[in-house]
């Protein structure tokens, strides 16, 4: 009839392995998921505020999870736009 996961692995011992990788996979994805959303700038939850979130990205912050020999110089050009446009 319907037995459970814990009876299962118990009665068949060479299914441990599988169920033990299967869930820190879960875990794995579950855990940068939560990361993404509070740690990431690039991430909305609520769209009502600031129609141009990403414009209060900060660029010399990396944005992703390794950077190497990243630098970053604004662009003067860029910058007038910028002022001219708020």
């Amino acid at each position: 009839m319907n037995r459970g996961i814990l009876h299962t692995l118990k009665t068949k011992k060479e299914l441990i392995p599988l169920a033990g990788i299967l869930s820190f996979a879960a875990v794995g994805a579950f855990s940068f998921c939560v990361y993404s959303l509070f740690c990431k700038s690039d991430v909305i939850i609520h769209k009502i505020g600031g129609s141009e979130p990403w414009q209060n990205i900060d660029p010399a912050k990396p944005q992703k999870l390794v950077t190497i020999n990243q630098q970053w110089q604004p662009i003067e050009e860029l910058e007038e736009v910028k002022k001219l446009t708020k």
